[in-house]
């Protein structure tokens, strides 16, 4: 009872429901389609919808491709340090090799950091292969196609939430590869009970703004590649 009750005592809960009372009373349209909107970009039923259809759009390009050359896109860091991002991304690498070796190109400028962890998770020595490959993922694939066989088997590894913009790149690119993601909080389908379809959670709203900027990002390089005047 604690669980389905509980929501509702939200701020943004409290939040939806006073303004449900301001349309009531006041009766206006833009209050009523604040509501909506809100509601709508909030609620965990529609938004589950979302991230399965966003879900199955990535999923198409995870192509099992044997004898592939693993690419770790860089998540930051620095020379010492590692990001959370980045070792989940070798988690999810040192999964797919299985305790195999294959080789391994890590796109970062801070490398030593990234090749200590992979070596230390895996028990069989891996040929990797680590350079800088720019300030973001548009200038990563870049030089990569300029390091690469065009036909050689590729198999990616990045975050769910840049699945879609590395699937639009590799088909691009014009590449022979699939694609493997690590699994994020907002990225999950949250649990949706009976009290589901009249509360709306914050993970919901980080849902639509992080999709809102992958799609921003792709569309603004194109559209600067399309006029000449992206710089690799």
């Amino acid at each position: 009872m604690k669980d389905l009750l509980e929501p509702f005592l939200y701020p943004q809960n409290i939040f939806l429901y006073g303004l449900l009372v301001a349309c009531i009373f006041y009766r206006k349209k833009g209050l009523w389609l604040l509501l909506l909107g809100f509601y709508l970009a909030g609620n965990s039923y529609f938004a589950n919808m979302v991230r399965s259809y966003y879900a199955t759009q990535i999923s198409g390009s995870s192509l099992p491709l044997r004898d592939s050359t693993y690419v770790v896109l860089g998540c930051g860091g620095s020379a010492d340090t590692l990001p959370a991002c980045a070792r989940a991304r070798l988690d999810r690498l040192g999964q797919s090799l299985g305790g195999q070796v294959a080789p391994v190109l890590i796109t970062t400028r801070y490398c030593q950091p990234y090749q200590d962890y992979l070596l230390g998770q895996q028990p069989q020595g891996l040929v990797i292969d680590c350079f800088d490959g720019g300030n973001n993922t548009y200038q990563e694939f870049s030089r990569l196609r300029q390091r690469l066989n065009q036909q050689q088997r590729l198999q990616f590894v990045t975050s769910d939430f840049h699945g879609w913009r590395v699937s639009k790149l590799i088909s691009y690119h014009q590449l022979n590869a699939g694609l493997s993601t690590v699994s994020s909080q907002t990225f999950r389908p949250l649990n949706c009970s009976w009290n589901c379809m009249f509360t709306v959670n914050l993970s919901n709203y980080d849902l639509y703004s992080k999709l809102s900027a992958e799609y921003a990002s792709y569309l603004v390089w194109r559209v600067s590649v399309t006029f000449g005047v992206w710089q690799q």
